[in-house]
């Protein structure tokens, strides 16, 4: 699939792998999956990585309503081999997925995904589609 340039969100996935140290990629995606921008791996595999974030975040709203949480999910970690990918709220609509090398720095990862979502998750939210 081919994806829309935003150069704009493009530059911010950018900033956000170039300083965090051990991140590889970052991508920004509807709530449904569709990728919006990607900084740092292909089309294709950005399509994939989009798809499996998209479920993987609804499995964490479903795993916390079942535990009797009410609020959204802020953040779901996997941890795999020499890889932690990190998805998270990136504005309304709009998720975003960063992998990184399994010895990155959490808590600073955490805290970079946060505030870009907080400073541009105006520019990040996804509306809603409708159908015709």
């Amino acid at each position: 699939m081919m994806h829309r340039s935003m150069p704009e969100l493009t530059f911010l996935l950018k900033a956000l792998v170039e300083k965090v140290p051990r991140t590889r990629c970052a991508v920004l995606l509807a709530s449904d999956g569709l990728v919006r921008t990607v900084h740092g791996v292909d089309t294709d595999t950005a399509d994939r990585l989009a798809a499996a974030a998209s479920g993987l975040y609804a499995l964490g709203q479903e795993l916390g309503s079942e535990a009797g949480e009410t609020g959204a999910v802020r953040q779901v970690l996997v941890d795999v081999g020499s890889t932690l990918v990190a998805v998270a709220t990136g504005g309304a609509g709009a998720r975003l997925l960063v992998a990184a090398d399994q010895d990155v720095d959490v808590a600073v990862l955490g805290y970079e995904m946060g505030a870009l979502a907080t400073a541009a998750g105006a520019h990040m939210r996804t509306p809603p589609r409708h159908t015709t």
